[in-house]
């Protein structure tokens, strides 16, 4: 009897447990709220694309929607305005162009991500499209703005330009793969010209490269990726985009003047060619800066450099190798994210000759005035220049020593007071109003080219130039 007085009431419990159970799933599936005053919030109302190259599809942008209310909310409808496909969406891993009846539960949220593919035209200028995504809740409607910029360009693959060419800035150029200067041939870049490079793009110069800009006119030549890596900071952050430009032997007088180059593997590399007596590459007013490597490497050539700025390598900034340099006016800093670069910010190699390397070339004859090197790393590649031909001027170094026959009138121990600042995604190495390389500059070593830096300001202005790239 009492065993089945406790089957029953065995019974009983598990049907009043299923019961519940029902009641409390059905609570939850059913406690939606229909009142128009609970509405949905987003993320941003303007969901902004960076640049989009026409023809080309663009990195996902997130968008979060909310339900803040303390129940339930049904999305009776998502859509965009226009069905004209410029953008598209994608609603918690379902892709389409309308969604019906999307529920979020209280307090909770979804994602919508948008892609946007913009055709090309005949207009060089960047042109705005938008598009408005509509949100239906409790018979309201709410919208979201869609907004982007289409840029069309010039694609370059597998392109060998084997006649001299000019590229100009009326569009960027986009390349792919390699573009190869021949042998013989020149390529002209004109002021303001845009070269941007597909992830394994490569500038190979087996001819010559005359790339000049201007103040305010500046050549770009960097990766393609436009948009942000994290909120409000581009990819320009990110080495190792794309290859870098690469000199060949016999490629000479090549020159780079108001170039701003980054996000490199390899940076600009000069290939040996064991000649010092002709100008392999003439660098001015320019800007190379962050490469997973080298961001200047030259290996027996001749290379010159006035007013520019190298920064931020995995590697040593400057590498030199053999060859005949000079460096006027000129900053070498390592900031670099990613590492800590095992090699000096200015790596010299080949001042003395080994009886057993066989390299018959000439030792390396070096100057660097007015100059800075500074950074996270050592500043010079240890070593003793007594019977070398390497010079440094008026150089500030961020290391303790003192001035012999070959470091002459140089600031050790010093800070050049950078305005970088490397927690927060900044690389700017002009120089704070207390900055000790204000006025320690020689002004014999102030040549034409350098006489202004790439802001057009006269270095002279204030009497003793400052040291580095920037007057100020």
């Amino acid at each position: 009897m009492r065993t089945m007085r406790t089957l029953f009431f065995f019974f009983i419990s598990s049907v009043i447990l299923v019961v519940m159970s029902t009641m409390a799933v059905s609570c939850i599936s059913d406690d939606f709220t229909d009142s128009p005053s609970d509405i949905l919030t987003f993320s941003t109302d303007t969901l902004r694309f960076d640049t989009v190259f026409t023809d080309l599809g663009t990195p996902t942008a997130r968008l979060k929607v909310f339900n803040r209310a303390s129940k339930a909310v049904n999305i009776s409808s998502i859509r965009m305005r226009s069905d004209d496909g410029v953008f598209s969406m994608n609603v918690d891993g379902v892709s389409g162009k309308t969604f019906e009846n999307v529920e979020i539960r209280a307090n909770d949220s979804i994602f919508v991500f948008v892609e946007c593919l913009i055709q090309s035209n005949d207009d060089p200028r960047p042109f705005i499209v938008e598009g408005m995504m509509d949100f239906v809740t409790n018979g309201v409607t709410q919208t979201v703005t869609l907004e982007a910029y289409g840029q069309n360009v010039r694609r370059l693959r597998g392109v060998t330009l084997e006649r001299d060419a000019v590229f100009d800035a009326e569009m960027p150029y986009v390349v792919f793969d390699t573009l190869r200067v021949a042998s013989g041939a020149t390529l002209t870049l004109k002021p303001g010209t845009r070269l941007l490079f597909h992830d394994k793009g490569v500038l190979q110069v087996d001819g010559r490269l005359i790339a000049v800009g201007e103040t305010g006119k500046t050549i770009s030549l960097r990766g393609d990726r436009l948009d942000n890596v994290l909120p409000d900071t581009g990819y320009e952050i990110l080495a190792g985009q794309w290859q870098g430009v690469r000199f060949a032997p016999e490629s000479f007088g090549n020159r780079m003047e108001f170039v701003e180059m980054q996000s490199t593997v390899h940076g600009v590399v000069v290939d040996s060619c064991g000649v010092t007596d002709r100008d392999k590459l003439t660098l001015v007013n320019s800007w190379l800066h962050n490469s997973q490597g080298n961001v200047l490497r030259s290996e027996h050539a001749r290379v010159d450099a006035y007013g520019c700025c190298f920064s931020d390598g995995g590697e040593a900034v400057v590498y030199l190798r053999g060859g005949e340099h000079r460096f006027v006016q000129c900053t070498m800093a390592n900031y670099y994210l990613f590492a800590i670069s095992p090699e000096s910010i200015l790596t010299l190699s080949y001042l003395k000759r080994s009886e057993s390397s066989g390299i018959t070339n000439p030792l390396m004859k070096a100057s660097f005035e007015n100059c800075i090197v500074y950074g996270i790393t050592s500043p010079i590649s240890p070593g003793d220049l007594e019977e070398s031909e390497v010079y440094l001027r008026n150089v500030l170094l961020g290391v303790k020593g003192s001035d012999d026959d070959h470091f002459i009138s140089c600031l050790w121990d010093e800070n050049p007071e950078f305005e970088t600042i490397r927690d927060e995604y900044l690389f700017n190495y002009r120089l704070k109003e207390d900055s000790p390389a204000i006025g320690a500059g020689n002004p014999e070593y102030v040549t034409p080219l350098c006489l202004k830096d790439m802001d057009g300001v006269n270095r002279l202005e204030w009497g003793n130039p400052a040291l580095g790239a920037y007057a100020r």
